[in-house]
């Protein structure tokens, strides 16, 4: 339960840690957004105000005669409201106004929108930014005006009520700032659910280690509690013959012998998985080590009336560069397997051939098999199929996973095909010499 909160907590501060990274460059890139749509737009504004100005003032330039005098030509080519068809007759259709000022100030004409309250200034800056009596911006642009004579006659400010882009602007921060709480929201479920996906795999592998350890105490304590109830026992006799003695001595030494196999596996494993075990390699003969073994194992197959055999089906020998002490192992624990999980009048078989640049050593029994949803657990640590029949037989449940381990040490794989109550076949794939 304690371990359960704790993954909570860590996953809750990982989500949170996450949500609030995110919320930040959120905002970050919502303020760069904001900006590149306020620069856009002004620079849009700029280019339109220069571009409409700039065609209007070479116009009107070239009928001014005299300085601070519009000519009536000069003034028939301002656009009226009226003149829907001027070629600045657009104008009309915005917030845009015309006005022209003397070399004093003092305006001459005027054209398009007529600001209320709108300020009269001197050109100090090409562009220039304004505000009207009710507090609405413009935006102004400000060119000279020369007559025919090149004399100084003026200059002219157009501008445009900014209100509309103001306007758009202001429901663009809206929607950011609206949006970024419902972003928050999102990437706040976003990362709860990824911080529970990246938290999976260790959660999975501390299960397995607590499984393990508690499968390790309770393989050890079996032993223990045995010889102890043997000495025990012992303890409470008044008299001991030499056939008594001998026999709780046995007792005692058959699980001595049970906890010292168990710590050796668990520490070969261990050393494996640190690769801390060095591996003598030799070169080997498969087809030896295959013939040894199944004439090493055929009393043991015997006794449990199963009929043992190999198929070697290569002419010429496998060489392997392995440690042969660990394949010695490996094959040994498969084949031992199928001879425990083979019922009276079965039969197990050691194949070995070859396959491209791989020897192939498939060891086929005729047992129980194993259910196809068991067959990725096999290879676990303590894990049984038949808990009941490995317990017979004193297995611990680390035989396979031993036997993983040893294949993958030296760069091969291992692999299951099994089909329940018809037996099992385990086929173990070793690199051969190179040439």
């Amino acid at each position: 339960m304690n371990q359960n909160k704790l993954f909570s907590q860590t996953r809750l501060r990982l989500a949170s840690w996450y949500a609030l990274v995110m919320g930040f460059i959120l905002s970050l890139c919502g303020w760069g957004v904001y900006q590149a749509i306020v620069h856009a737009h002004w620079e849009t504004l700029d280019r339109e105000l220069k571009t409409v100005a700039g065609t209007l003032h070479d116009t009107i330039e070239n009928e001014l005669k005299q300085p601070g005098r519009l000519e009536p030509k000069a003034q028939a080519l301002l656009p009226k409201r009226e003149d829907k068809h001027h070629i600045l007759g657009a104008i009309y259709q915005g917030n845009y106004y015309i006005r022209l000022l003397d070399n004093s100030g003092r305006v001459v004409a005027m054209a398009g929108f007529e600001p209320v309250g709108l300020p009269v200034t001197r050109p100090e800056a090409t562009w220039q930014s304004l505000r009207d009596a009710k507090g609405n911006h413009y935006h102004q642009i400000s060119l000279s005006l020369h007559t025919q004579n090149n004399l100084s006659w003026g200059y002219m400010q157009m501008g445009r009520s900014l209100q509309d882009v103001e306007t758009y602007l202001t429901n663009v921060k809206l929607i950011l700032l609206l949006g970024l709480p419902l972003a928050m929201v999102l990437v706040g479920g976003a990362s709860w659910w990824l911080s529970g996906l990246a938290m999976q795999p260790i959660y999975i592998s501390y299960k397995q280690i607590e499984q393990f350890t508690a499968d390790a105490a309770h393989e050890l304590r079996t032993p223990l509690a045995a010889t102890q109830a043997t000495v025990e026992s012992a303890l409470f006799m008044q008299h001991l013959d030499e056939k008594e003695a001998k026999d709780i001595l046995a007792t005692v030494q058959r699980q001595t012998q049970r906890l010292t196999q168990l710590v050796a596996d668990l520490l070969l494993l261990s050393r494996m998985d640190r690769k801390t075990a060095p591996l003598r390699r030799v070169r080997c003969n498969l087809n030896d080590i295959v013939n040894d073994l199944v004439e090493e194992l055929a009393p043991l197959a015997v006794a449990a009336k199963v009929k043992l055999t190999s198929k070697i089906r290569v002419q010429q020998p496998l060489t392997v560069v392995v440690d042969e002490d660990q394949i010695y192992r490996l094959i040994s624990n498969l084949i031992m397997n199928g001879i425990q999980y083979t019922p009276a009048n079965g039969e197990v078989t050691v194949a070995l051939e070859r396959s491209t640049h791989q020897a192939a050593i498939a060891v086929k029994d005729t047992g129980i098999g194993i259910a196809a949803n068991e067959q990725k657990r096999i290879f676990d640590r303590f894990y049984r199929v038949n808990s009941d029949r490995s317990r017979s037989t004193g297995g611990a449940g680390l035989g396979l996973a031993i036997a993983q381990a040893i294949v993958q040490a030296h760069g091969g794989y291992i692999q299951v095909q099994s089909e329940l109550g018809k037996g099992s076949t385990f086929i173990v794939r070793l690199p051969l010499e190179a040439s």
